[in-house]
């Protein structure tokens, strides 16, 4: 027992938290948890902290920290609130960390930890959406190791010969297409939230939900790749493919294409890089391809879903135009799920944002803060009906 594996888990009560959680209490014999981290459902962190044995358990709003405290007291558990709590969280002594924490929120938390040269399953794609040249040079500065999470990008993790990176031509990201995959933009202009989020594979949050649904989840995830497995954005391609059973392909000069394939459960991922180097099983259905019986492929339609243009437009311009598209997509999202505004008005927010707002080079994580903060109240003035 005392070899366990030591254990944080930053973003616990999300999907992909609780997805963490599931599968390192199936296996307390490898793992230990140091530390879970939550924004506000204090009731969850609670029950997990309880559960897992956890040395500390925090919550995001420091508003929350006595409802968190009462809940534990009595099982030793240390307890913390705050966004500066969170840092700590990720800068005590656990060999991996499960970066989960949605949006630019998680960007702080996720650093800390690959300052200290921790194994990180990324499952924020925003950190590198909008830090990826800062991100990725702390990761080789400090030895840490970086595994991706989203099933796309453990996909090509898993068939990327990085030693053969020159004989790669391209990466192949395959997109679900959504909910609205065949819908037309006069029937997407009229969806509700409760049509958004129903997303027909996955079992996701609202918010990666409606990302899914715009297929702009897709667009920051051609950027994530970008930073991630060092391809020029020319070399990456988006396919839809509704079945969700590859979930990404490699290419290579010789004709190969190399293919991840599994049932659509976030817990195959997650076990691939709570495992990695070697593999722990998983509750995931297994695959039946004659079940199955015909996989499907098509063109993603730039009319119909130009996050796609948008999010190749960012990676193209550089500095902190991605930062910036990011953070106007959070905001309309949001203002989506509040009904604030139509489905279509999403990328019409963040292309207006993003040609709104200055643009600069990026030379520290306070840059990218600024730029979000600026990207999110110009976003917020659009929608007030200000520009």
């Amino acid at each position: 027992m005392s070899g366990r594996k030591g254990v944080t888990i930053l973003g616990s009560t999300g999907s992909i938290g609780c997805n963490t959680v599931d599968l390192v209490e199936r296996r307390p014999d490898l793992y230990r948890v140091e530390a879970l981290v939550a924004n506000s459902r204090v009731d969850i962190l609670a029950e997990q902290a309880r559960k897992l044995k956890a040395r500390l358990a925090v919550v995001a709003d420091e508003g929350a920290y006595g409802a968190l405290k009462a809940a534990l007291t009595g099982t030793g558990i240390e307890v913390a609130a705050g966004p500066g709590a969170v840092v700590a969280a990720a800068e005590r002594p656990a060999e991996w960390v499960m970066a989960a924490i949605v949006g630019a929120a998680g960007l702080a938390p996720t650093l800390a930890a690959v300052r200290r040269g921790a194994v990180v399953g990324l499952a924020n794609k925003e950190c590198l959406v909008c830090a990826g040249q800062l991100m990725m040079a702390e990761v080789e500065k400090h030895g840490a190791t970086l595994l991706p999470v989203d099933s796309e990008h453990s996909a090509i993790f898993q068939v990327f010969e990085a030693d053969q990176h020159d004989k790669i031509e391209k990466i192949i990201l395959t997109a679900s297409g959504g909910p609205f995959r065949t819908k037309s933009r006069e029937f997407m202009a009229d969806v509700t939230p409760e049509q958004a989020v129903a997303h027909p594979n996955w079992s996701m949050g609202a918010k990666i939900s409606v990302d899914s649904a715009s297929m702009f989840n897709k667009g920051l995830e051609l950027i994530e790749a970008h930073h991630l497995f060092n391809m020029p954005e020319d070399r990456i391609d988006i396919v839809v493919h509704p079945q969700s059973v590859i979930h990404s392909l490699v290419a290579y000069v010789d004709g190969s294409v190399l293919a991840q394939l599994g049932s659509p459960d976030m817990r195959t991922p997650i076990a691939y890089a709570l495992g990695w180097p070697n593999r722990i099983e998983a509750p995931a259905p297994k695959l039946d391809l004659a079940a199955i019986a015909t996989l499907t492929f098509e063109a993603p339609d730039p009319v119909r879903f130009p996050s796609l243009r948008l999010a190749r437009e960012a990676l193209r311009a550089g500095g902190s135009a991605a930062a910036v598209l990011n953070a106007a997509n959070e905001v309309a999202v949001a203002a989506f799920l509040g009904r604030r505004i139509g489905f279509l008005d999403i990328a019409s927010i963040v292309e207006r944002t993003v040609a709104g707002v200055a643009h600069c080079a990026l030379t520290c994580i306070d840059d990218v803060m600024a730029q979000d903060a600026e990207a999110r109240r110009f976003a917020s003035t659009i929608i007030d009906g200000g520009r």
